[in-house]
């Protein structure tokens, strides 16, 4: 396990050591292992790096389409209700105020764009530091070969609920011979990438991967050179495919200073 070192605000995460991470094969059988170097993705985890990067790809989501009416646009006549002093009633201007039903919306939403973009080094370095603590919270495998010779959906569920990444304990209720109501026991169950949602990174485009997969509820397949810090912090699992994992490296080491990687 990497030992990491943060401030007082816990905002920045060093990592220094290398993450040992689990290699399996298509039947979810461990294999290997596999050395991952913090170094080749950046090293450090910035929080606050990665929630501003998070919320710029929600508001770039937004459709901004939402629209009222002002009082300025409704239909109605602009003349005041009646005269200003001497009928008891409250003063009244015209028909068309907030105030009344029908009339206009004070200061509503109107037709908007919410897109906005940070800096293309710090939306590729928040990504990188995505994948990382992917790596670092052991929430991320990687897997030998993935690989299908058709699209088929039943093939890569079956994938899914072979590869286990924990366990957890839930209530089972039975009744025993004799007894009249039943009985409830805790029971320790597997818990299987099917049970979660899961983001796949292949090395490149593969239909049959990502036909196979896309009928699954909670399952995205993207290559790995369109990964990005939101969609690999919404899925609680990681699954790369070892040639990805070459690709994401390389990715870094050729972003890299000359004088660093000398």
């Amino acid at each position: 396990m990497a030992v990491a070192s943060a401030p007082a605000d816990g905002r920045l995460v060093e990592i220094t050591e290398k993450i040992t991470v689990k290699v399996v094969n298509k039947a979810g059988a461990e294999v290997g292992t596999v050395e991952i170097d913090p170094a080749d993705f950046g090293g450090k985890i910035n929080k606050q790096l990665l929630h501003d990067v998070v919320l710029m790809y929600l508001a770039n989501q937004r459709a901004g389409t939402a629209s009222t009416l002002r009082r300025g646009e409704v239909a109605g006549s602009t003349k005041k209700l009646f005269r200003q002093k001497g009928t008891g009633n409250a003063r009244a201007g015209t028909k068309r105020t907030n105030k009344r039903r029908g009339g206009g919306t004070a200061k509503g939403p109107k037709p908007r764009d919410y897109e906005y973009h940070l800096p293309k080094r710090a939306v590729r370095a928040a990504t990188r530091m995505a994948i990382l603590s992917k790596f670092r919270d052991g929430e991320a495998l990687v897997i030998d070969d993935l690989a299908f010779a058709a699209p088929k959906t039943k093939e890569a569920a079956a994938l899914l609920k072979a590869i286990k990444v924990g366990k957890k304990t839930v209530k089972k209720s039975s009744v025993p011979a004799g007894a009249t109501a039943p009985v409830e026991t805790e029971v320790e169950i597997d818990v299987t990438l099917a049970d979660t949602t899961v983001l796949i990174a292949t090395a490149g485009y593969d239909a049959n991967v990502f036909r196979s997969a896309r009928n699954i509820g909670g399952v995205k397949v993207l290559p790995a050179a369109e990964l990005n810090a939101y969609t690999v912090l919404k899925h609680k699992r990681l699954l790369v495919t070892k040639a990805a994992l070459e690709e994401l490296r390389k990715k870094t080491a050729d972003r890299r200073p000359a004088a660093a990687t000398a």
